[in-house]
């Protein structure tokens, strides 16, 4: 004859909230932690994470308003300069840092080191940015890469505002079921002699 299994336990979802003779108050009070835990959790992260997002766009944006393109005369050939730095794959860019003059908006005449070409000449004429002092300053991220470095500051401390409720939640909860478990054989010290003395009886 074939093996019969045995009745299979039903799960009985949201049982916390049901009225029954079982359920205890730190039943209930678990239960209210984890739909407040979730809600905080889902609330605090999209506001820290909008929040943030929003910071950095503004951010952002002040740069690119603070920045400028300037034309760059090359005083030495890019032969001569330093070549960019070797990415992590043993490549470069064909770029080198390259001693340029450019003028600020007082008038005055600045020099540093502008990208060029490894090709270019002294005398040949680069764009670089500068703020509005006519100091050199990058590149402010634009179009599709400011709104990656947006997207991504907001999804970080969205995750991690939402990680940290997640995680006092759960300490929370430990600390209940803790106390469950003191409470339960606390109960079966009283009620086990009494029991035993039924069986033998």
């Amino acid at each position: 004859m074939g093996r019969t299994r045995g009745a299979q336990p039903r799960r009985v979802w949201l049982w916390r909230w049901r009225s029954n003779p079982l359920r205890r108050r730190s039943d209930v009070i678990e239960a209210w932690l984890l739909l407040v835990t979730l809600v905080l959790t889902l609330f605090a992260g999209a506001v820290t994470g909008l929040a943030v997002a929003g910071t950095v766009d503004r951010s952002l944006a002040e740069s690119r308003a603070a920045s400028h393109t300037v034309r760059a005369v090359l005083v030495e050939n890019a032969a001569d300069a330093l070549p960019s730095p070797v990415t992590a794959d043993g490549s470069g860019d064909g770029h080198t840092w390259v001693k340029a003059r450019w003028t600020a908006p007082d008038g005055t005449s600045r020099t540093g080191r502008a990208e060029a070409d490894a090709g270019d000449k002294a005398g040949s004429v680069v764009i670089v940015w500068t703020d509005d002092t006519g100091r050199l300053v990058p590149e402010p991220p634009s179009g599709a890469d400011a709104r990656f470095q947006t997207v991504m500051a907001g999804l970080t401390v969205a995750t991690a505002t939402g990680g940290m409720v997640v995680l006092g939640g759960w300490l929370v909860r430990s600390r209940i079921r803790q106390r469950r478990s003191e409470e339960w054989e606390a109960e079966w010290r009283q009620v086990e002699p009494s029991w035993r003395r039924r069986m033998r009886g």
